[in-house]
């Protein structure tokens, strides 16, 4: 961070650093039979901005969801000012993610909501516990260009891999959740199949073993053309070592992951700042983020109104129906992510340089302050892969 930021109020009290695409195998996502079923992703994200024209909308259920219930009227895509788009609403063979193909390409540099009502049901019977609403806007062209993988983890004949570590890749463009899957993504020992659980969040494919891998065994794994419109398979080997590694979960940030700066009380702005990504806050009013300009933001300033006013340019501010709902879905997602974090009770390091971490390089781990955290000047994260 090159410029000083104070989010007053804010609700960091408890910061859990990891290593980039750091994957400890476990799985949190495992409902009781019976339990409500809730939105693990969506695609387009919540908040994403210049979605291209020709893309489809997609949702990621916590446990497999009842077919018969998932249809036109309760999976809604509507564009500002639009009736609802028409278009095919399917599940894949899993019943897990849902689509909606469009029948037509969305209209350029809109806001279009998505709603997924609680007429939905999972496989044993039970609702949604109330509608399920994001926002994302449109670009202005088609995207014609397949995704590649830009990097692998682990990389390709790289050894000593961690036994109980995940397999990933990172892609140059969001994909169809949908065509990410057991067919399309898969691990093998020699000719036999690894068992695993495949997901995809922010670009990222992850194959989550059951068990750990053996010890010192060469794995293949490849990503075929079923991935979206990926252009040619892409297969890489990697060998393990004898260890296995440990270390803290993430903290699943959900739709709080769609912004840089979030707050329920404002965000104010030592001038100039230099914000790259979107930032918020409800539930007060969006005249709380009035001294941040869109001259300094490369991205969305979404509020709980239309209070906002900046600098008298508000080209980079969202502040319809749809984004209120946003923000405070966000904002929601943001205080269970922090009491995941806050309820971890073997930190790593506690009230680290008296919360002033200005300067300082901070290694992987879970950290815990009682009082606010301030960064006033760059602050280096310093982990590997693992």
């Amino acid at each position: 961070m090159k410029t000083k930021h104070n989010i007053r109020n804010s609700w960091i009290a408890a910061l859990l650093l990891i290593p980039l695409m750091a994957g400890c195998s476990y799985n949190n996502n495992t409902p009781a039979k019976g339990s409500v079923p809730t939105v693990l992703i969506t695609g387009p994200a919540n908040a994403d901005v210049a979605v291209p024209i020709n893309s489809r909308v997609s949702v990621t259920f916590s446990e497999a969801m009842d077919t018969t219930t998932i249809d036109t009227l309760s999976f809604t895509v509507i564009g500002a000012g639009e009736a609802a788009m028409n278009g095919t609403v399917s599940l894949d063979s899993t019943n897990l993610i849902a689509s909606f193909v469009p029948n037509s390409n969305f209209t350029p540099s809109i806001v279009y909501t998505v709603t997924l009502t609680n007429q939905m049901t999972s496989s044993a019977g039970t609702a949604l516990a109330a509608n399920y609403v994001w926002a994302f806007t449109t670009g202005t062209t088609a995207d014609t260009v397949a995704p590649t993988v830009l990097t692998t983890r682990p990389l390709g004949a790289s050894s000593g891999f961690a036994l109980n570590h995940n397999v990933s890749a990172n892609f140059s463009e969001a994909l169809d959740p949908a065509t990410v899957n057991s067919t399309s993504f898969t691990l093998k020992q020699g000719a036999t199949a690894v068992a695993g659980a495949i997901s995809y969040t922010k670009k990222v494919a992850t194959f989550n073993p059951s068990n750990n891998l053996a010890a010192n065994t060469v794995y293949t794994a490849t990503l075929t053309t079923a991935v979206s419109d990926l252009a040619a398979n892409v297969v890489w080997s990697f060998t393990t070592g004898a260890a296995v590694a440990t270390g803290p979960a993430a903290v699943n940030l959900r739709t709080a992951g769609n912004f840089v700066m979030l707050s329920k009380s404002g965000i104010t702005n030592v001038h100039t700042s230099a914000i790259t990504g979107n930032i918020g806050a409800s539930p007060i009013t969006a005249t709380a983020m009035d001294n941040v300009f869109c001259s300094e933001i490369t991205g969305t300033i979404y509020g709980s109104d239309a209070a906002y006013t900046g600098s008298g340019a508000v080209t980079c501010f969202a502040g319809a129906a749809a984004d209120n709902t946003l923000v405070a879905n966000a904002v929601l997602d943001m205080g269970t992510a922090y009491n995941d974090a806050a309820g971890r009770t073997t930190p790593d390091f506690t009230e680290l340089y008296a919360g002033d971490i200005s300067g300082q390089t901070l290694v992987p781990g879970l950290y815990k302050w009682g009082t606010n955290v301030l960064i006033n000047t760059n602050v280096t994260l310093s982990g590997g892969p693992n």
